[in-house]
């Protein structure tokens, strides 16, 4: 859509092509949400023992989770794994940018379930991705925690609402401001079967003013309650504690 696209024709994108169209919005929109679930991390992983393999941060998106990692964890290996090609283009920026993250960081170009780890990891973080995983999927991430988190290690993970189907209304995600230009974004949910929701992403572009882009993009959400979790986290051996509550943070351990 170009700035002479007038309000007739905006339209809808589906979930197969969600980070093609909204990467920018990402990148520009999730830092303000990271002022405060940053330190929330940073407190969650503060002892961690990082010398026995690196941490990974799955879906790591624009970079906000793997830099707040690795201010937290300023000893770490990290491996920051994203399989979206424009978001994956950000962090790989971001990290070329910053002569400590580009000594620490390696950016695996593919999903969690097909990356190379090694043998132990010390850690793994996944922050606002759990959901875009089917149910057989998550199991499948519990399965390589269990075979190779380190016996003093722990992962982190985050679960918001909702964790059941259940309608969501509109919400503003946060407005941006970069040169003549502000950038919006509004999200909401409605049930998508038994086990997931539809979330439905609406971001504005403007300038001086006047609305000069808008689409709504949709996104697959798998939901499930920290009770499913911890039953499926112990048929694989794993514990799970809760963590800062305002940010939904799940601890899990061997």
């Amino acid at each position: 859509m170009t700035d002479a696209t007038t309000p007739d024709d905006f339209h809808t994108f589906h979930d197969r092509t969600f980070y093609d169209r909204t990467a920018e919005f990402v990148a520009t929109l999730l830092p303000a949400a990271w002022a405060a679930l940053g330190p929330a991390l940073s407190r969650a992983l503060d002892g961690l023992d990082t010398s026995t393999g690196p941490v990974v941060d799955v879906g790591a998106g624009s970079g906000e989770s793997t830099a707040a990692l690795a201010r937290a964890l300023p000893d770490a290996e990290i491996l920051a794994v994203e399989p979206h090609p424009a978001l994956r283009t950000a962090l790989v920026a971001r990290i070329a940018g910053d002569a400590d993250l580009a000594g620490r960081v390696t950016v695996l170009g593919t999903d969690v379930l097909s990356a190379a780890l090694p043998e132990r990891i010390s850690g793994l973080v996944a922050m606002n991705v759990i959901g875009h995983l089917p149910p057989g999927e998550r199991r499948a991430l519990w399965g390589i925690l269990a075979a190779k988190l380190h016996a003093g290690g722990l992962a982190v993970l985050n679960l918001y609402p909702p964790t059941r189907p259940e309608s969501v209304p509109a919400a503003a995600m946060g407005e941006v401001t970069l040169g003549r230009r502000g950038y919006t974004g509004t999200a909401a949910a409605e049930p998508a079967g038994e086990e997931a929701v539809t979330w439905h992403m609406t971001y504005r572009t403007t300038e001086d003013g006047r609305l000069v882009d808008e689409f709504t993009a949709s996104d697959l959400w798998y939901v499930f309650t920290p009770e499913r979790l911890a039953a499926e986290l112990a048929g694989h051996g794993l514990r799970v504690t809760a963590g800062d509550s305002a940010h939904g943070l799940q601890l899990i351990t061997r």
